[in-house]
């Protein structure tokens, strides 16, 4: 199969839906130090699935709040602005993460699966090693395998082969994607994120999640995103074809300043977690 060409990807990329402007909306807001959460709450009012699902996650175990959150004015003063912009992005993509990815032996709703627990995971453990944005990690985690959307139907036509190198060779799925296509569905994430206009820092958390070594702008968000997902991957949630071979960083541990036990404590409160349907 002829490898695929930086024009092969773009046009992928462009099939795409954009974020819809209320999301970019809001986004533009929470990054407005003169925005208030009734500017916010005035413009999610115009969309009442969107304010809907908004107020089930934020009620959701995932934020923990005891008193019950009626308005959107409440969320944003009780879990703040960048929280409310995460649960945002989450109610935009979650409809094309939840799609079946076949290339990937994904069943419907497997990689949106994946992805909420790799953010909920990055969240956690962002706040307990103190990283100077928990949502920031969250929404990085979120969207780290947007490129396999891009690169499915791909994968549909070369799946056994993919398979078999995968088997034979026992080396990680993004080196197969990488030999077999010129570029694997991390490159092509970011290129998404540049779509959307995501930071930069951000952009390259995606592009970088396989290998946080190369992260040179946020090292410690990529390190974030790549141990949430390998970590949900040893979980077996969303795992896909390609959670077969996915080896851990030891480097991206050592910058992170944790340690196995520091994993299974994460693991285990993101099992409490899971429990919770609203947070899904």
């Amino acid at each position: 199969m002829t490898k695929l060409t930086l024009e092969n990807i773009v046009t992928q990329v462009d099939e795409l839906p954009a974020l819809p402007q209320i999301v970019t909306r809001v986004m533009e807001l929470t990054e407005d130090p003169d925005s208030t959460a009734f500017d916010i709450q005035a413009v999610l009012n115009q969309d009442q699935a969107m304010t809907a699902q908004v107020l089930r996650l934020a009620n959701s175990v995932y934020y923990g709040y005891s008193r019950r959150i009626a308005t959107v004015t409440d969320a944003i003063i009780l879990i703040g602005f960048n929280a409310v912009r995460s649960i945002v992005l989450a109610a935009s993509v979650s409809k094309i993460l939840k799609k079946e990815l076949k290339g990937y032996a994904m069943d419907e709703g497997e990689l949106w699966k994946h992805s909420q627990c790799s953010a909920v995971f990055a969240r956690i453990l962002a706040k307990k090693i103190r990283f100077r944005s928990v949502e920031l990690a969250y929404t990085a985690a979120l969207l780290h395998d947007i490129g396999k959307l891009i690169l499915n139907s791909f994968m549909c036509d070369m799946y056994q082969q993919v398979i078999d190198i995968v088997a034979e060779e026992k080396i990680p799925f993004n080196e197969v994607e990488d030999n077999i296509f010129g570029y694997n569905h991390a490159i092509l994430g970011g290129k998404v994120a540049e779509k959307w206009k995501l930071p930069v820092d951000l952009t390259e958390a995606i592009t970088c999640h396989h290998e946080p070594g190369k992260a040179e702008i946020n090292p410690q968000l990529t390190a974030i995103v790549h141990v949430a997902d390998a970590a949900t991957m040893q979980m077996g949630l969303g795992l896909g074809i390609d959670g077969l071979l996915y080896p851990l960083d030891q480097e991206a541990m050592n910058l992170l300043e944790i340690n196995d036990s520091d994993l299974e404590e994460i693991m285990a409160e993101l099992v409490d977690i899971l429990i919770d349907s609203d947070t899904f």
